[in-house]
This record gives C-alpha cells, structure tokens and sequence, in this order.
C-alpha cells in the first residue's frame, strides 16, 4: 500500500492533491493548537523563564537543520510516503506527553519534560519534512503549483484564525475553574492538536507517491561551499542572517509581553495575533505588484525599516505602565507588522531565488535556509537571558516645570527591562537594511518610489471599498502572486510540523 509508483495516471494525481488539501487542513489545525502564543502560554503557566521562552522558540528552527542529514536517509529508503507517515506518527506521539505534564510531573520536572518533548519532537518532524518537501515536488504537476499551495495555505489560514479564536474562548471557560491544576487548558487544546494530527496523518498515507528517479549528486556540503564564492550571494546570505536574527530576538518574546507585562486577556492577544495575519495576507498581492515592477530589494528596503519601526514602537506601550492609548498602539503595530511581514516574507523568498544560478538554485536556497534556521535558532536563546539580565534595570527622562503656584512633571521617556530589549533588536534590524545596500539586484529604485507605489495601490483598493465590486474582492480568499511565495518560502519547513502551503 505503501509503495512508490512508476506513474500517476490523472485521477491518481486529482485524487492525490484533495488528499494533500485535507492533509493541509488536518495538519494546520494541529499547528494552530499547539504552537505560538498557546504553547508560550502553557510554558508560563508552567513557571518558564523568559530564557526557557526563547529555548522553546528557538527548537524548532534549530530541529530543521536535521533535514541536511535527512537527505541522505530519504535517497537511500526511497519510500517518502513510508517515511513521511512513520516521522509524524512518532513526532505528534510527544504532544500527548506534553499535554500529560500538568498531571505527571511536579513543578520541578515540568520544564525540563516540555523542552525534551519538544526537541524529539521538532527533531523526528524535520525528517518528515525532507521527504514531504521532494515528494510534493514530484506529485504537484508544476504548472499548478504556485496556485495550488496558494490555496491551501488560504484555506488553511481561514481555518487556523476560526480555530484560534475558538480555542482562545475554551482556555478562557476552563481557567474559570480553578481546581484544575495549572495548565490543564493547554492540556485539553493540545490534545485537540494532536487529534487533528492523527487525521492528518490518515490524509497523508492515502497520498499517491511517484517513484523516486535516480540522480547523480554532488555532496551537499560541497554544493552548499560554493556558494560563498559568489560575493554578490554572501552579501545577501550577511542581510539574511542579521535580519533573521533581529526579528527572532524580538517576535518570540511579543506573547510573554502582552500576557505578563500588559496583562492582557489570552483572547485579546489571540485576537491581535488573527488581525496581523489577515493584514498581511491582504498585503501579498500589494508587495508582489511592487517586487514586479521594481525589484525585491526595493521592496525590503521599505518594508524591512517598517518592521523595525514596529518594534521600536512596542516601548510605547507603557510609560512606565499601561495607558489609555495602551490597545489603540497595540492595534496600530499589528497591522503595520502584518503589512511588513508580508513584504519582508514576500522578497526575501524572492531574491534568493532570483540570485541562484540557473541549475544551482537548490544549493543556494541550502545555503539561504541554514543561514536563516542558525540566525532564527540562536537569537530567542540571547533575547530570553538579555530581558532576564536587564530585569531590574531602567532608564528614564523627566521634564518638569516649575512656576510659582504651578508644579508638574512630564514623563517622557521610561525604559525598562523589555524596552531595552526592543531597541536593542531595532538597531540590529536597521544595521541589516545597512547590509542589504551592498546587495544588487537588477530593477532596484529608491524607496520613495516604492512608497509612492504603494500608496497609489491602497487608495485603489480603497476606492474598490465603495463599489459591490470591491467588497467581493476583499472577501475572496487571497492567492499570492505568481512567484511561487506560496510554495518555495514554505519548503524551508519550521520545525512546527508545516509543510509547503501551511502557515
């Protein structure tokens, strides 16, 4: 049942890609529930340190350079449905160890069993993601491809915002009780991931597999060293490796400040988790017109300095404690970063693919994932220890005015330990978009064209607002340009058992 066949005839293929589709669905639903702000959530609830956050956040990238050995295992089974199914049957097993903590272990053991599950289980997965990614290459026909992951990944976003919201609610019902010991809501959303798992898994085992074709290779390690001798790829791999950095030193640690610091309910922040990502996804046709008409790097040299200037902005909302304009700023910084992710995630994928050498490009995306895993692996670790050491440190700026019958102060500038943090990550971000100057690409333009364009474009789409025309076409689902952003940017895996298409 398991074997690879010499040929798919074409119902074998159409009836393969529905599979793939309801795979995506089952697998996306196992995500939602098990990953991001609901297992940040489980590791406070459980005591975790902002060092054991960044820990946590740092497994999954670091697990997906098992995918490199992994090649290896692939080309000499040659069975990717056998050991696709056999990795995520073993990987998605640790969820319900981890979902068991609150119950088993004591408060001195919960930690450690968390970080050992999850590294198993990021580790186990990687290598189903070496055989998913080359077995989805051979089954996708390519004149689809772009399309067909594109709407997987919408429909897999649609469902992951439903589920977070309802999963938000749930925690929020159980927590209400409280003889439940600490964590048993993540316990019970955990469980659902991992149910949702298991279908995905019988989804993928009734998945076609053609034959995998006999090639002769070079060494991995010997393609991956060639390509620092093109300086013009190692000026970009210096851009990616710093900006990666920044962005992971700061995005794992966004949950731990909204639900410690700002204290704000886990459904508020679920809710401003979803508007990012529908800000960004409403983006992607935006950024793709603009990469089309100018260049990628024009597009990272705006929307990369706009990430940044979000971080640097989460200071401000608290001078020293929460305000009144607290949630408004929140709502503000969550567009603005679901717009520049979208720009950032879009071109970044992009120019990697548009430098590669034609026949090379498998080595140097080799090369580009790598640099971004190591970069998105080490920084949470850094990020956890600096805003632990920085804890009782703080800086502030007072004016006061002082006149007879008339005293007071204005507070303008109050850091403490999580805003050094964010400046901190800021000037690494900016000293990347330093680094992509060095970079050519043909098409590039300054950014105020760029920015012109992009207000051109809004106000379109704004006008389209006031016709039945344009509601219909902000209500369809989105699908990214033709570049293929929705399968090549999802190929590089992250460790949180995605696939091409899942996000």
């Amino acid at each position: 049942m398991m074997s690879p066949k010499e040929t798919l005839d074409a119902d074998e293929i159409s009836t393969g890609l529905s599979y793939v589709i309801k795979d995506g669905l089952a697998t996306q639903a196992m995500v939602t529930l098990t990953s991001g702000i609901f297992l940040v959530a489980f590791g406070l609830k459980l005591g975790a340190s902002n060092t054991v956050i960044g820990l946590l956040a740092a497994i999954p990238p670091l697990a997906e350079l098992i995918q490199m050995p992994a090649i290896t295992v692939v080309e000499k089974i040659r069975n990717r449905r056998f050991i696709c199914v056999g990795a995520s049957i073993i990987a998605r097993l640790f969820w319900i160890v981890i979902a068991l903590i609150p119950f088993l272990f004591g408060p001195a053991a919960a930690i450690p069993v968390l970080v050992l599950s999850l590294i198993l289980y990021g580790c186990i997965s990687a290598v189903s993601h070496c055989s998913w990614n080359s077995w989805m290459r051979d089954l996708v026909p390519q004149e689809i491809l772009g399309s067909f992951f594109s709407r997987r990944m919408a429909l897999s976003l649609a469902l992951g915002i439903v589920l977070s919201l309802a999963a938000g609610g749930l925690i929020d019902i159980i927590q209400r009780n409280t003889t439940f010991p600490p964590g048993t809501a993540y316990s019970v959303i955990f469980i659902g991931g991992f149910i949702a798992g298991l279908f995905g898994i019988w989804y993928m085992s009734k998945i076609p597999e053609p034959l995998l074709k006999e090639t002769a290779t070079v060494p991995f390690t010997d393609q991956v060293r060639s390509t620092f001798h093109d300086d013009n790829f190692t000026r970009l791999i210096t851009f990616l490796g710093a900006w990666n950095f920044a962005v992971n030193l700061a995005a794992p640690f966004f949950t731990v400040y909204l639900l410690v610091m700002l204290d704000l309910d886990i459904t508020l922040v679920i809710a401003l988790a979803v508007l990012s990502q529908v800000a960004s996804v409403l983006s992607y046709h935006m950024w793709g017109r603009i990469s089309d008409r100018y260049s990628n790097k024009s597009v990272l040299r705006v929307s990369g300095p706009l990430f940044m200037i979000c971080i640097l902005g989460w200071t401000f909302t608290t001078m020293p404690a929460k305000h009144m304009l607290t949630l408004p700023l929140l709502v503000v910084l969550h567009i603005l970063m679901g717009v520049s992710t979208a720009g950032v995630t879009l071109a970044s994928a992009n120019i990697g693919l548009k430098l590669a050498p034609a026949g090379s490009a498998t080595a140097y995306l080799a090369t580009i994932n790598i640099t971004n895993s190591l970069a998105a692996g080490i920084a949470p670790v850094i990020g956890g220890m600096f805003v632990d050491s920085f804890e009782a440190t703080e800086l502030s700026l007072t004016l006061n005015w002082v006149s007879p019958g008339t005293t007071f102060a204005i507070q303008t500038l109050d850091f403490t330990y999580w805003d050094f943090f964010f400046v901190f990550a800021f000037f690494i971000g900016m000293y990347s978009i330093h680094r992509l100057a060095y970079v050519k690409e043909a098409g590039e333009v300054e950014e105020r064209l760029v920015v012109h364009e992009m207000i051109a474009q809004v106000s379109r789409e704004m006008r389209n607002l006031s016709t039945i025309g344009g509601l219909r076409y902000m209500l369809r689902f989105p699908v990214f340009s033709a570049h293929g952003t929705g399968t090549e940017t999802d190929e590089k895996g992250s460790g949180d058992d995605r696939r091409p298409g899942q996000e």
